[in-house]
């Protein structure tokens, strides 16, 4: 019978610090966060939704240590799914350095690089995620992934055509793909309680 190596026990109070990163994104399109490890991974996924700048309106899973965590569904049974309602990311991520993956809108493929920073002591507790730092906005939804998104920054870059115009319509006026809004992503966290 093998010994297996006992994972590193922290204090579900203890303070996160993760940076997550859009896969396939050049430059790249990030986060780094703080938050109790005590946070329900159910939470996790709202966090990363606001911080990102997605709209929750697509799937969503986690893959950690080759188990996946999400909603579950009835309708998908056949895949051993773990419920992120019941598992607190000090549970599933016990230490410093680990890699995880989150996924988003399984039709465009929003694949998001997860690691986790520091893992410290609470000082004092935290009721609240916060954004430290980021760069770029995200995607906007349904523009076809990775891919579609890039045409979609090419034809920005464009010349003054319908195709441009209907595009730039579509999008919005305050769409800036260079721009990640720090202040204002961190007054939404704020009414998070966790």
């Amino acid at each position: 019978m093998k010994n297996h190596p006992k994972k590193n026990k922290v204090n579900s109070s203890d303070i996160y610090q993760l940076k997550i990163v859009l896969t396939g994104s050049h430059p790249p399109i990030w986060r780094r966060l703080v938050m109790p490890g005590s946070i329900r991974l159910s939470q996790l996924h709202h966090v990363f939704q606001e911080t990102m700048g997605w709209t929750d309106s697509h799937l969503h899973d986690f893959l950690i240590e080759k188990k996946r965590y999400s909603a579950p569904d009835p309708e998908f049974d056949s895949v051993p799914v773990y419920s992120e309602y019941t598992h607190r990311l000090s549970d599933v991520a016990p230490k410093k350095g680990m890699t995880f993956s989150y996924d988003y809108d399984p039709g465009d493929g929003w694949e998001h690089k997860v690691l986790v920073e520091n893992i410290s002591p609470a000082v004092k507790k935290l009721n609240h995620p916060m954004c430290l730092d980021g760069e770029r906005a995200c995607p906007p939804e349904d523009c076809g992934g990775m891919g579609g998104y890039e045409e979609l920054l090419e034809t920005l870059k464009g010349p003054d055509n319908e195709e441009r115009r209907e595009l730039e319509n579509w999008l919005g006026e305050d769409f800036d793909p260079e721009t990640f809004l720090l202040t204002e992503t961190n007054k939404i966290l704020a009414k998070m309680r966790l």
